[in-house]
């Protein structure tokens, strides 16, 4: 029998014995849900057009709030205030990728992102 426990030849994984494997893995889950949750409930706000529209989105990218300025609501021009909306949701949304590889990327597991 191998010294450290387990099956001889096999030397464990870098040291580590299945055990603390396992113990490691479901913490490391634990911290991942958790960093799910936390960015989940986080809110980001972009603008564009100097502050004409502005939206808050949450870490889900779901929209809570869009507000237009009044003096962006022009009837004669209707494809400016379609292409702001868009943009500034567009980076709202970035906002909360980015946020999540941030936080997901200390987790560095292959194939999971």
């Amino acid at each position: 029998m191998s010294k450290r426990g387990g099956f001889p030849g096999m030397g464990g994984f870098g040291g580590m014995n299945i055990n603390n494997l396992m113990k490691e893995a479901k913490k490391m889950q634990a911290d991942l849900e958790k960093t799910q949750t936390e960015l989940a409930a986080k809110e980001f706000e972009a603008s564009a057009g100097g502050g004409a529209v502005t939206v808050k989105v949450t870490g889900q990218k779901e929209i809570k709030e869009l507000i237009l300025q009044k003096d962006v609501v022009d009837p004669d021009d209707i494809e400016m205030l379609q292409d702001l909306i868009v943009t500034c949701i567009n980076q709202a949304f970035k906002q909360v990728d980015d946020a999540q590889a941030a936080s997901m990327g200390k987790y560095n597991i292959p194939g999971l992102m």
